[in-house]
């Protein structure tokens, strides 16, 4: 090989570096969104959700990787993007992912994402973090205020059984399973066989007369319940009804864009 070829080869390089820093394929597969990255020196796939408030890493991949403790403190790696001292909790994933295809490593949290901006989109699923400020120009349709409750990012929603309705904050939850999920202390599911299938990667989803989210009205919508660990959080959106847009969690600026709908 000549040395302008190799000088050539190097430039290539570079460049391709720069083009895809930040920047991940990700999976949507059963409602929630799925990425590549690596916590606490572990590689795998995880659970991307910006509405569960701590990163976890699952107990069987601390196990194998010799961690004994619940409570670590590391590095995560997402998108090219390295994040020092974050707090990870060891915890049981195997409800939350066993209806998944692929073994799960843990879920990327909040505390994570809430230092970046974070885009998210669905069709083809890829992500990209950036620093405040040196994201990219996104083209937004809507811009909804977003602030934080329990550690959760929330923007308002409206959501009504045909006689009630409530409006309040919402999580939008990048991994959540359902289309929405509503806190315990304001919403049930009288006649449930089985009401803890109502909950979290339960398997009864009973149907929401409507939810008004960024100017439109959705009808007839899968629901669930979600535990009411505080009072103010009214419930989440999940990924089933975010996939309907491209995102952009602006967290610095506290903002959620919605680009153009999806095919």
């Amino acid at each position: 090989m000549t040395r302008s070829s190799l000088a050539l080869f190097a430039l290539l390089a570079f460049a391709a570096t720069r083009a895809f820093a930040g920047e991940a394929v990700c999976w949507f597969e059963n409602g929630v969104v799925v990425v590549g990255a690596e916590v606490m020196g572990v590689p795998g796939d995880y659970i991307l959700d910006t509405a569960t408030p701590h990163t976890l890493l699952a107990e069987s991949q601390a196990q194998a990787a010799g961690f004994a403790d619940t409570a670590l403190t590391g590095e995560v790696r997402l998108a090219g993007v390295a994040s020092q001292g974050k707090a990870v909790m060891v915890a049981d994933l195997d409800l939350r992912t066993g209806a998944l295809p692929t073994p799960i490593a843990g879920v990327i949290g909040a505390d994570v994402l809430r230092d970046y901006v974070l885009d998210v989109s669905f069709a083809p699923c890829r992500i990209a973090l950036a620093p405040a400020g040196r994201a990219p120009r996104f083209r937004s349709q809507t811009a909804l205020p977003m602030s934080w409750i329990a550690d959760r990012p929330v923007v308002t929603a409206a959501a009504s059984d045909g006689p009630r309705t409530l409006a309040g904050p919402f999580a939008p939850a990048t991994g959540g399973d359902t289309a929405v999920r509503l806190s315990d202390a304001v919403a049930a599911a009288p006649g449930a066989a089985r009401p803890k299938e109502l909950y979290p990667y339960g398997v009864l989803r009973p149907r929401l007369r409507a939810l008004s989210f960024a100017g439109a009205l959705s009808e007839d919508l899968p629901a669930g319940l979600l535990k009411a660990e505080d009072p103010d959080l009214a419930g989440e959106i999940g990924a089933p009804l975010l996939s309907r847009f491209r995102l952009r969690f602006d967290f610095p600026a506290g903002k959620l864009l919605l680009g153009e709908p999806n095919p």
